[in-house]
């Protein structure tokens, strides 16, 4: 059956050829955000990296639409679901875009490590109704994995992990990593409403390792090759699962996603939009993120697993971004250079800096 998208290695696969624009965007939200870092204004930071972001996709020749944005969880004040990034000039490239200007506000107001600059995207065939789902509640319970977990599940009946025992879990993941079960490294989020998370964790014996803030990283960590962890899972932001669902597309790792309600009032909100079988449904990687085409993009701001954070050295700014793309598996790790003194940073409603 056809996807509707040119062929891999087409001329015409224009995914190919844009998908440097998409990283250049989370480069130039990292390097106006980093001036925030430890300022205690985080929706300024974010301001700025929205600001940024807008003007790289102002001068873009796509039509894309943003699927997963800003705004459901805490009024942010930027880019939104629903809004065009891109000129929308007739016959271009149609996505699905999926981002987050900065994934650990918090973090960057703190001035503390692990906030990134992160975008998905997806190609839309023309006439289909999405290339990314949107799931309609605040959090969702989610566990992620890397590809040897992927296959050793596939092998056994591709079973729900999270239906399963945590410490059962552990133990599946131990064996198909072929490690013991204490030598298993699980991350979550430091959030009350994990307590019951760590302490089956901590019965299992296996490493346990809290971060504050920045769930996309700690979902992406066990699908990539050194990062030292073999397992996230907690309840965190749904948006940030589709994201995070696209770089597991593009690495071969996969991930259990299912909605999670933080209150009663908003549950019911929910099921008034949805299915009953919808409301307690499992979604995979392919489920949030459809087709083939995926692009993955992210640029460190302050340090963390998955990215180096930006460094100033007198007139020069390091940044390090990995850009990860489904159709080809490639995954690549770009370390830049930028000159200040002759730099461009086009910005939305200000000029170019």
């Amino acid at each position: 059956m056809s996807s509707g998208l040119p062929p891999l290695r087409s001329p015409l696969d224009l995914e190919r050829l844009l998908e440097f624009e998409f990283v250049r965007a989370t480069e130039n939200a990292a390097l106006q955000s980093i001036h925030w870092l430890g300022r205690g204004e985080k929706e300024l930071a974010d301001a700025a990296a929205c600001s940024a972001i807008y003007g790289v996709f102002d001068i873009l020749d796509i039509r894309g639409e943003v699927v997963i944005g800003e705004g459901i969880k805490d009024n942010a004040p930027g880019i939104f679901v629903g809004e065009h990034l891109g000129t929308w000039k007739p016959g271009a490239p149609r996505f699905d875009i999926a981002l987050d200007p900065i994934d650990g506000t918090s973090n960057i107001a703190k001035g503390m490590p692990n906030s990134i600059s992160v975008m998905a995207a997806a190609q839309k065939p023309e006439g289909a109704e999405c290339a990314m789902r949107n799931i309609p509640s605040f959090y969702s319970h989610k566990l992620a994995y890397g590809p040897a977990v992927k296959r050793a599940l596939e092998g056994r009946g591709d079973r729900c992990l999270l239906d399963m025992p945590l410490q059962e879990v552990i133990a599946f993941v131990a064996a198909a990593l072929g490690k013991h079960p204490r030598d298993v490294v699980v991350v979550t989020m430091d959030r009350p409403r994990h307590a019951g998370i760590i302490e089956e964790v901590r019965r299992s014996g296996s490493a346990l390792r809290m971060i504050t803030d920045g769930d996309i990283t700690a979902a992406v960590a066990p699908s990539l090759p050194d990062s030292g962890v073999d397992m996230y899972v907690g309840m965190g932001g749904s948006p940030e699962a589709v994201l995070a669902a696209a770089a597991l597309k593009c690495l071969g790792g996969d991930m259990d996603v299912r909605m999670w309600f933080h209150t009663e009032a908003h549950r019911a909100e929910v099921a008034a939009q949805v299915s009953a079988s919808e409301m307690t449904r499992v979604y995979r990687s392919d489920d949030l993120v459809q087709g083939e085409s995926a692009l993955f993009c992210a640029t460190g701001i302050s340090d963390s697993p998955l990215l180096p954070g930006v460094k100033l050295i007198g007139h020069r700014v390091e940044t390090h971004s990995i850009l990860m793309r489904a159709r080809s598996g490639t995954v690549r790790h770009i370390h830049a250079s930028h000159d200040l003194d002759r730099k461009v940073v086009p910005l939305r409603g200000g000029e170019p800096v």
